[in-house]
Order: structure tokens, then C-alpha cells, then sequence
């Protein structure tokens, strides 16, 4: 009896952990699509990978996992460059990637 309630337990955390992956990397999706489209520089590969996940504690001070996703950008198609997105659960902590252009570049 103790043993079915605590593989049933595990069984749900797993399933809780994984939706929760999931919605964070759909969120991390939006954001390095948005930060493209804004830089004006194309999206490759349609996706975020995670390149590391650990535990931090968040600014209410609450223990969370903070994610850390990669994803590929190009300026002109045929050249790569890698950005980074650092979430706190789904709260965006970080973004290194696309810059867009400033007003004054490219006038004299």
C-alpha cells in the first residue's frame, strides 16, 4: 500500500516537472522569437534547446528552477550566432542574443 502511494507520488512529480519544462521552453520560444523579430535578424531552427537547469532562489525568496535555453539567430542567412535565455520558472531573468538596430545607426 505504501509503495503504490509513493511511486504514485513519483509518478506525478515527473509529470508536474515535465509540463512545467515544457511550458517554460514554449515561453523562452516567444521571447527569442520576439527578440529576433525586433533586432530584425532571422529565428533559425524554429526552437530553444536547455543547456542547464538548477535550482535558485527567486526575489520572494522562494526556491525555484531557473533555466537556461540557447537558441541560433542569423543576420544576414548565412552566418550563425547563438543567444541565451535564462528563465526563473517562466519569468524572464536574462536574455543575451539580438540587439536591435539603435535610431541614429547607418545616418550621417
Amino acid at each position: 500500500m505504501l509503495g503504490t502511494l509513493l511511486a504514485s507520488l513519483f509518478a506525478m512529480a515527473v509529470v508536474v516537472f515535465w509540463y512545467s519544462g515544457r511550458a517554460a521552453a514554449e515561453t523562452a520560444t516567444v521571447i527569442g522569437q520576439r527578440a529576433c523579430a525586433r533586432a530584425g535578424v532571422q529565428w533559425l531552427d524554429q526552437s530553444v534547446h536547455l543547456l542547464a537547469i538548477r535550482p535558485r532562489r527567486g526575489p520572494d525568496g522562494w526556491l525555484g528552477l531557473e533555466r537556461h535555453y540557447g537558441f541560433e539567430y542569423s543576420t544576414g542567412g548565412e552566418d550563425r550566432h547563438t543567444g541565451r535565455i535564462v528563465l526563473h520558472g517562466r519569468r524572464l531573468k536574462a536574455l543575451a542574443g539580438p540587439v536591435p538596430p539603435s535610431p541614429d545607426s547607418g545616418t550621417i
